[in-house]
């Protein structure tokens, strides 16, 4: 398939399958022309990529990542992968944990803000003069 095709089947732009050629991660054919050519598998290729950039990873740690699923059975690419992986998973902990303290901070300024508020509409209007 074209890359238009491609695109449609998996909702992401041209550019961004350009891209992820360019960074390694997806392949093509080339025809005469010059025209980039896909397989039925680039659909399901790209699905990857999308999740594995969705759960914050860069291009060059899913460069990493996916010769595990090109070549499964080499014992040297599943342990650079297992490597890859589990710092990837440390580094989204450590994104969790950040955010959850964030979050709780937001809440103290919240709870403040809600008495603040509460103070503020309890308190007589004040009285204005006309000239």
């Amino acid at each position: 398939m074209r890359i238009g095709e491609l695109s449609k089947r998996t909702g992401v732009s041209s550019r961004s399958l350009r891209y992820y050629e360019e960074q390694g991660l997806l392949t093509s054919s080339r025809s005469d022309a010059g025209q980039r050519h896909y397989s039925d598998a680039a659909v399901q290729r790209v699905s990857l990529i999308r999740q594995l950039f969705d759960a914050g990873m860069s291009s060059r740690v899913i460069a990493t990542v996916l010769p595990c699923v090109d070549i499964p059975g080499d014992l040297g690419v599943a342990e650079e992968t297992f490597t890859a992986m589990t710092r990837e998973r440390d580094r989204i902990d450590a994104d969790i944990a950040h955010l959850i303290e964030t979050r709780a901070a937001l809440d103290v300024l919240i709870a403040a803000n809600s008495r603040h508020r509460a103070k503020l509409s309890t308190a007589p209007e004040p009285v204005t003069r006309s000239a």
